[in-house]
C-alpha cells in the first residue's frame, strides 16, 4: 500500500518552525491499531489521517494519532491538513468531520489561513487536586482555571515568569492525560504561552491550537476584546492570531511543507 504523505510546519511561514504534523491521505480507514502504530512510526506529536467523506455534506473525514493514542483534536495538525489539502487541489476553504470535535473548518486568510475549532470554555479551579499540578509546575499562578475536557489554564504575571518555568515533567505525566496551559500577558504579542502534555506523550508541544481554543475565550474576557496575537514560547516557537466569534475559536497562521513523498505499508 502506497499512502501519499507530506510534513508539514504548522504555524511558521519557515522550516523549522512552528509544530510538525505528518499529513497522511487514505482511500478508507485502516484499522485503529495500525492508524497509533503509523503515528508511532512518524514521532511527530501528531499525525493526521483524511478520508474523503461520502456523504457530501463535508469535504474530509479527519482523525489524528499521536505516537501513543487517538486524540479527540488536534489544531496544528488541522490546520498543516487544509494547508495540504487546498495547495493540492485548490480552493478557499475545506471542512472536516472529526469523530469528537465536530465539523471543522479550514479557510485561507491573507498569505495563510485560518483555522476554526469549538472554543473551549474554562471556570476557576481552586480544587486541592490543583496543589500538586501547581507544585510540579514549580511556580505558583495568579489563577486556575479548568475545562471538563481536560484544559488547565495556568495564568502567571508576565511572559518572563512563564519562560522560567522549568516542571517536573515526569511528575506531570503521572497526573493523567490532561493539558497544563501556562500563559501570561505577553511582551512581543499580547498573550504568550506553554503547553505541556507529558501524559499523553508529548512534554512540551511547539506549538498547541487546541490550547488556544481554550485560550481564546479566557483571554478575550481579560484583555475586553475579540480579537488579539499570541505566541507559544516552546524551542520552536509559533506565532498565532486569535479571534472568538461566538462558540468558535478562529486560530490564524501559514504552514510549510518541508517533505512530500510515499509512506509505504504492507498492510
Amino acid at each position: 500500500m502506497r499512502i501519499p504523505y507530506w510534513h508539514v510546519d504548522a504555524f511558521s511561514a519557515r522550516p523549522f518552525g512552528g509544530n510538525q504534523a505528518a499529513v497522511m491521505v487514505l482511500d478508507e480507514w485502516l484499522p485503529d491499531d495500525v492508524l497509533v502504530a503509523i503515528g508511532d512510526e512518524n514521532n511527530f506529536a501528531e499525525t493526521a489521517f483524511v478520508v474523503r467523506d461520502e456523504t457530501g455534506a463535508v469535504d474530509w473525514e479527519l482523525r489524528w494519532c499521536t505516537p501513543t493514542c487517538e486524540i479527540a483534536l488536534c489544531g496544528h495538525a488541522t490546520l498543516a491538513s487544509g494547508h495540504v489539502l487546498l495547495t493540492r487541489d485548490g480552493g478557499d476553504r475545506i471542512t472536516f468531520r472529526t469523530r469528537q470535535s465536530g465539523i471543522l473548518e479550514v479557510r485561507r486568510e491573507g498569505e495563510g489561513y485560518e483555522l476554526s475549532l469549538p472554543a473551549i470554555v474554562t471556570t476557576a479551579d481552586t480544587s486541592a487536586e490543583q496543589a500538586e499540578a501547581i507544585r510540579l509546575l514549580g511556580a505558583e499562578p495568579l489563577e486556575v482555571f479548568r475545562s471538563e475536557l481536560g484544559y488547565n489554564v495556568y495564568q502567571y504575571e508576565n511572559e518572563a515568569a512563564v519562560r522560567a518555568l522549568t516542571p517536573d515533567i515526569r511528575g506531570l505525566e503521572q497526573l493523567g492525560t490532561d493539558q497544563f496551559i501556562v500563559t501570561a500577558p505577553g511582551s512581543r504579542t499580547d498573550i504568550v504561552s506553554r503547553v505541556f502534555v507529558p501524559g499523553g506523550g508529548v512534554d512540551e508541544d511547539s506549538v498547541t491550537g487546541s490550547a488556544h481554543a481554550a485560550l481564546t475565550p479566557y483571554w478575550a474576557k481579560r484583555l475586553g476584546r475579540d480579537r488579539f496575537t499570541a505566541h507559544q514560547a516552546s524551542t520552536r516557537g509559533g506565532d498565532l492570531t486569535l479571534r472568538l466569534d461566538g462558540d468558535r475559536a478562529w486560530l490564524g497562521g501559514p504552514c510549510v511543507t518541508v517533505v512530500e513523498g510515499v509512506f509505504y505499508f504492507a498492510g
